[in-house]
């Protein structure tokens, strides 16, 4: 049986499109490898967020030739719509399929394959097979990519299929249910990449989430590249006229965000639906009330800032003022006293002053972050922000990470110190250790901070319990009194979704 290895490189969103691409192959009747060396068919599903991204897929590629140089590389993903003609030089591989043909990725790789495979009789002949009649000097012989890319922004199909994080495949599958971005931050090169924003339709998010609870998963994670905008793309829903009553006329109200969690709560039995990042003007009051309402959903808001500076917000082509968004955290906070708020946030984008960094810096200081994920500005090709004057040297940037990145934790670890002698509800995960002190699990609050669980305990289970202490970046914890007889075991079925397109 031929066989297949993705690697993923990137975001939420990509590591979904690579399952994806699994469920492809597999579909096809191919096995997946435990390891590219063993695999004949390499999928680098690549990421261009930045340029280090990039220079990870080249070296990738360097070393996936080394360890097995019989196979073939397929290169998708970001950095394979943006430079096709720069990834299709790169000795060794043999197709680069871009986001707009991810959707058949696997038929075309196999495809393409099967064109130039042997026949005896009708029988297909193995790519090993006729590899071993291939003299290697011919293996060797440099030959040009196959490029399959086109107009991102023609592209309709959106890929989904549940990700799972690989030291905890038995808990919190992570589903993404919109992609694209119709944003043009100066900076960003994603929407060039996965182009217009488009959502996956509510009735099959629902079917998705209740074959990950049918299945004994017990939180599920939402993501998307623009996940606020979830919905803006679908037709409404029809609502009768509070004036002219049940007559027969209606009005269409736009779906929004919020009213995808509100289904997902009433149609489903999951336990805990977790959001992941939202742009600051998606964060509505009615989205905070879902959130904040509901014990069902974490209690956890991650809300990118990028800068704290009117100015350099304004060259970001960002839509909102540094006055909008600390409205916004004041409000979430307010809301949900214990949550984890989480940012993204840039530093070094052309033109920033020290005075304007000084103003991220001081609303960082002021605002209730429980962690921050701190980026140095790379310039994209293509971008606005890639041909802006000023730009700032790479040591300056750096220092003002490093300023940042300090702040984010001191930050955080005065929150995890806020808990101790308090109760947590935690995720047990599939990871355990022991060391002089004895044997712990570790575990996941529902606001979003690690905690090692005293003892050994099955993955997937909720629990109550008391924190004790910190430790090295991580809550210290026992399990509460009360949850000693809920522990049980935990069956976890073994799925497979298809890929659902919009």
């Amino acid at each position: 049986m031929s066989s297949f290895y993705v690697e993923n490189f990137g975001c939420r969103a990509t590591q979904a499109d690579g399952a994806a691409i699994e469920r492809q192959f597999r579909d096809h009747g191919l096995q997946r490898a435990d390891a590219p060396g063993r695999a004949e068919y390499v999928v680098l599903n690549t990421c261009a967020v930045t340029a280090a991204a990039e220079q990870d897929a080249r070296a990738a590629v360097r070393r996936i030739r080394r360890q097995n140089p019989d196979c073939k590389i397929v290169v998708t993903g970001c950095y394979a719509q943006r430079a096709p003609g720069e990834v299709a030089g790169l000795i060794g591989v043999s197709h680069v399929i871009g986001n707009s043909h991810k959707h058949t990725l696997a038929q075309i790789a196999l495809a393409a394959q099967s064109e130039k495979d042997v026949t005896r009789q009708g029988t297909f002949v193995p790519v090993s097979e006729l590899q071993a009649r291939t003299p290697s000097a011919a293996r060797n012989t440099r030959q040009a990519a196959e490029i399959f890319v086109s107009d991102i922004f023609a592209h309709t199909e959106l890929l989904a299929a549940p990700v799972f994080d690989s030291a905890n495949e038995r808990t919190r599958p992570n589903l993404k249910v919109q992609d694209g971005c119709n944003n043009r931050c100066s900076f960003c090169i994603i929407p060039s990449l996965r182009g217009r924003s488009r959502s996956l339709d509510p009735d099959q998010i629902v079917r998705e989430v209740n074959q990950l609870v049918d299945a004994g998963y017990r939180e599920v994670v939402l993501s998307g590249i623009n996940l606020g905008r979830w919905g803006r793309d679908l037709k409404g829903v029809p609502h009768v006229s509070p004036v002219l009553g049940d007559v027969g006329i209606f009005h269409t109200t736009r779906t929004r965000f919020e009213d995808l969690i509100r289904t997902i709560l009433d149609r489903t039995p999951v336990e805990k639906l977790r959001i992941s990042s939202v742009e600051p003007m998606d964060w509505s009051d009615s989205l905070i009330r879902v959130i904040s309402e509901s014990p069902r959903v974490a209690k956890h808001a991650h809300v990118p800032m990028q800068s704290g500076s009117d100015a350099v917000l304004r060259r970001m082509h960002r839509k909102y003022r540094p006055w909008h968004y600390r409205e916004k955290i004041e409000k979430i906070r307010e809301a949900m006293p214990t949550a984890a708020i989480g940012a993204d946030v840039m530093v070094g984008f052309p033109g920033e002053t020290n005075s304007e960094f000084d103003e991220t810096r001081r609303m960082v200081e002021a605002l209730s972050f429980t962690y921050l994920h701190v980026f140095t500005f790379s310039a994209r090709p293509g971008t606005p922000a890639a041909s802006m004057p000023n730009q700032v040297p790479v040591h300056v940037a750096r220092e003002r990470n490093r300023v940042l990145r300090e702040l984010a934790s001191e930050k955080k670890l005065a929150f995890m110190r806020s808990f101790v002698g308090r109760d947590l509800d935690a995720i047990t995960l599939n990871v355990t250790s022991k060391d002089a002190d004895g044997i712990w699990t570790e575990a996941l609050t529902d606001n979003y901070l690690k905690l090692r669980l005293a003892w050994k305990h099955k993955p997937n289970q909720w629990l109550t319990t008391r924190v004790t202490g910190v430790e090295c970046g991580e809550l210290i914890g026992t399990l509460h009194d009360d949850c000693r007889s809920q522990i049980g075991p935990t069956p976890i079925a073994t799925i497979e979704l298809g890929i659902v397109q919009a």
